[in-house]
């Protein structure tokens, strides 16, 4: 039983891990976590469907239309939006990425309504592949499987391009990046881009395993955040570290303990590490320069 609820918790931690590397990277950046980042990646699976479903296109090209959507409304977000406040202070920002989060819900059910929608998509959740004694759906290989290429390939942008440098300078030393001729502004608004991308990609895997409606990605910002909390908020290693265990730990918890309570682990997380560990298990204490 011990292997099967580690591959549904690999399965479920690949999603947290992607919300919580999308969190994590915006947050190094502006000391805020993005809570409209759920809501931006719902409308853009919603952009996905509909290419899917009123213009008849194949999913890859659907998929990388919402994609495309996702990179230009994170990009808009903070170009017009965040950046745009007039001597923000955390709370202010704070209140405009809910405000923001707000809206989009209340955009999306006005646009597509509160029914919930069978997401088309390539693999099946029904379909198993057995691997011994473990049965694993089609659908969560692939899950495993894209999230884990795509952080693979978020860790290398920031490591060996000098884009990615350059983000990780401007998240690191605003001021110093500035005087270094990096464009601080442009590149704050690249990484909201990057990732409202990264939670479309979460967004995109988990409409085809539920229902996709407003509320798709609630539980999922919930759960990418505790983990950016678990793993630590200034460390994107340590966040998608801290998906995947809050993805193993909450399916041992609904197997050995209660199903009833196993949405509870999240939020028992959150309190235990800020009480205890309050940089998370893999990071830092870290005072920004500013």
């Amino acid at each position: 039983m011990l292997p099967q609820v580690f591959a549904s918790g690999l399965s479920a931690g690949s999603i947290y891990a992607l919300m919580a590397l999308a969190l994590v990277i915006t947050y190094k950046t502006t000391e805020v976590p993005n809570f409209a980042q759920g809501d931006m990646a719902m409308v853009s699976a919603f952009i996905a469907y509909m290419f899917l479903t009123d213009f008849e296109t194949g999913f890859i090209f659907a998929f990388g239309a919402a994609l495309v959507f996702a990179f230009l409304l994170g990009v808009g977000f903070e170009g017009l939006l965040l950046r745009r406040m007039r001597k923000p202070t955390h709370l202010n920002l704070i209140i405009m990425t809910l405000g923001f989060s707000l809206a989009l819900f209340g955009f999306a059910g006005w646009k597509w309504g509160a029914d919930q929608r069978q997401f088309p998509f390539p693999v099946s959740a029904n379909e198993v592949i057995r691997f011994g004694s473990v049965s694993i759906s089609t659908l969560s290989v692939a899950t495993i499987l894209i999230a884990g290429i795509l952080m693979l390939l978020v860790f290398a942008f920031f490591r060996f391009t000098k884009l990615g440098l350059a983000m990780q300078a401007t998240q690191q030393d605003p001021i110093a990046a500035r005087i270094n001729g990096v464009p601080a502004r442009a590149v704050v608004g690249l990484t909201f881009g990057i990732s409202s991308v990264i939670g479309t990609v979460a967004a995109l895997l988990t409409a085809p395993l539920i229902t996709l409606d407003p509320t798709l990605m609630w539980d999922a910002l919930l759960k990418g955040f505790a983990a950016a909390v678990l793993g630590g908020l200034n460390t994107p290693v340590g966040a998608v570290l801290g998906g995947y265990l809050l993805g193993v730990i909450e399916n041992l918890f609904g197997a050995y303990v209660s199903v009833e309570f196993k949405s509870v682990v999240a939020f028992l997380i959150i309190v235990i590490v800020l009480w205890f560990r309050p940089s998370g298990l893999f990071g830092r204490h870290h005072e920004r320069k500013v």
